[in-house]
């Protein structure tokens, strides 16, 4: 069976791999193997070899200049503008879904670059580090509504702080959860030399280069101090861009299949909740900041 086949049919059928309806599961991909003349087979994905960060440039491995906050935000207001800018401040799910044609992830150029946030943000030799914006690890480009699968969040953060230098001391991921985890056992004194840690929405004003962090689906209900979590949830970061007074300004990837910003509401004095834990912003939970341990301050 060609790879192309066997690629959709694995994510289709594995889940009745031991029944009989995988039969009948099967029965339609074999008939467009043969519709197609059986085309040749593709790459298969990368597998593991060297170190974790040999794919990434020496002016971020090394780095050349020291991680800062400034290089934070300037590399995620890159990409902002690389994606045209867009802003949406409406609730979640308030606008309708995109057609397969309007999703930026997918447009020529960004696809591409969705595929540069895999393959710099994950770490050397990970099935995700192949993934683009509309292809899998060996290429095949996937539909549209299966994006979710191929959630590229977590992998934008990864990319922003791995260009910005912050070298082996942020916990790259393709999960969000990983990453919030790490920072909470930061703050508990259970790990040590992470570039991020975890502080309580109601008591730290976040600042510029900062993550803020909630929980997604399952892992909605969940706040601080049920971190860290002994297994992994779904869940969302935005990066600080800017800070004043009552309002954030937040960048964040794979919103509305874009790099998108977006405003947060606050209290007067920054935090995102008020002292007694209800956060300010009625449209998302957000239960954790990850304050990055960077004083340099953005100007």
């Amino acid at each position: 069976m060609p790879e192309r086949v066997k690629a959709v049919f694995y994510k289709k059928c594995r889940p009745l791999w031991q029944q009989a309806e995988a039969i009948q599961c099967l029965v339609p991909f074999v008939a467009v193997c043969l519709l197609a003349g059986c085309a040749a087979s593709r790459p298969a994905p990368p597998s593991a070899g060297g170190p974790a960060d040999i794919h990434v440039p020496p002016f971020a491995k090394r780095p050349y200049e020291p991680f800062s906050r400034a290089s934070v935000v300037a590399v995620a207001a890159r990409e902002w503008r690389l994606f045209d800018r867009p802003v949406d401040d409406d609730p979640p799910g308030a606008r309708p879904r995109s057609l397969p044609e309007e999703k930026p992830e997918r447009f020529p150029g960004l696809w591409q670059r969705v595929g540069e946030y895999w393959w710099l943000g994950m770490n050397n030799g990970t099935e995700e580090s192949a993934w683009t914006g509309k292809h899998d690890a060996s290429g095949y480009e996937f539909p549209a509504g299966d994006d979710g699968s191929y959630a590229w969040s977590a992998a934008f953060v990864s990319y922003v702080f791995r260009i910005a230098g912050a070298g082996p001391r942020f916990p790259y991921s393709w999960r969000h959860a990983d990453y919030i985890n790490v920072a909470k056992q930061m703050a508990l004194h259970q790990t040590s030399g992470w570039l991020v840690t975890a502080e309580r929405p109601e008591a730290y004003a976040p600042l510029p280069g900062d993550l803020i962090c909630l929980g997604r689906g399952p892992g909605n209900g969940l706040r601080y101090d049920d971190l860290p979590t002994a297994y992994p949830f779904p869940g969302h970061c935005d990066i600080v861009i800017t800070a004043a007074p009552g309002q954030l300004a937040v960048i964040g990837g794979n919103v509305d299949d874009a790099v998108t910003l977006k405003h947060v509401p606050t209290t007067p004095d920054g935090k995102l909740a008020t002292p007694d834990g209800t956060v300010v912003d009625g449209r998302y939970p957000w239960m954790v900041v990850l304050r990055v341990l960077d004083q340099t301050p953005v100007s």
